[in-house]
């Protein structure tokens, strides 16, 4: 018996010093993108040419408020690109020395009236915040939301903020301030134009957009951050970006184009 247990164990070791059969995997590259909340269904349109020409990149994209995204950035988080809703907050960033140079024009956003009602929303502001059907109004938290900031710019240059400010709901950021009008938590609000032409939304209500002599613009900037100076496909997706393909579906999805 024991003669049989050595020679067992004799050929079994050579087995189990072996090393695993080395397994062929493709090189993955990671990019994470940081992105305004106004850009959630836009970029992920964006987004699907550059997933197919690059397969081998592992791409995840953070949706949230600019502000909140960029201290993010300040306090390490692992972000190679920032897409901010206002280019103050890429400025900021750089001027700070968190980019791998400076923040570039991509987008022009709007601001739109929206309600899913669509008797409320094809009404005026003015009057559609007074309406005493809407009893909550809807805009993204001014205090680190660009689209909220340039909401309540507008109300103020037309002298509603007094009026609307018992029945305003703050959002997160401008993604959960349309989901509040869209669920019903608020019968109105000002909101992202992006969103408000996103397939979920589109066709949903009414809306007017505000013109954009009532608030300073939207102008929507990135940078490459500087953990990812070196990171070829982080300064491919900016190029990306600036391809007749990826401008036009921007175009498409409601914003301004640099240059035009």
């Amino acid at each position: 018996m024991r003669a049989r247990r050595r020679t067992f164990l004799a050929a079994a070791l050579p087995l189990l010093a072996a090393p695993a059969p080395a397994q062929a995997q493709a090189p993955t590259a990671a990019l994470t993108i940081a992105a305004a909340s106004d850009l959630r269904f836009a970029l992920d349109e964006v987004l699907r040419p550059f997933r197919q020409a690059h397969a081998e990149v592992r791409l995840e994209v953070i949706y949230g408020a600019s502000g909140k995204l960029a201290t993010q950035v300040r306090h390490g988080a692992p972000f190679d690109v920032f897409l901010s809703a206002d280019r103050a907050f890429a400025d900021e960033l750089q001027r700070a020395g968190f980019t791998a140079g400076a923040p570039r024009l991509y987008a022009i956003g709007h601001l739109a009236a929206w309600s899913a009602e669509a008797a409320l929303g094809r009404l005026p502001l003015a009057e559609l915040v007074r309406h005493p059907a809407v009893r909550r109004f809807a805009i993204a938290n001014p205090e680190h939301a660009p689209y909220g900031r340039r909401a309540m710019e507008a109300l103020q240059s037309q002298g509603l903020a007094d009026v609307v400010r018992p029945k305003l709901v703050l959002g997160a950021n401008v993604a959960q301030a349309a989901q509040f009008v869209e669920t019903g938590a608020a019968q109105a609000g000002l909101v992202a134009l992006s969103l408000v032409l996103s397939p979920g939304l589109s066709g949903k209500g009414a809306y007017t957009r505000v013109p954009q002599a009532w608030h300073q613009p939207l102008e929507q900037a990135l940078v490459v951050t500087r953990r990812a100076a070196d990171n070829a496909r982080a300064h491919a997706f900016v190029a990306y970006l600036e391809t007749p393909p990826a401008r036009a579906t921007l175009r498409r999805c409601g914003f301004a184009l640099p240059g035009e």
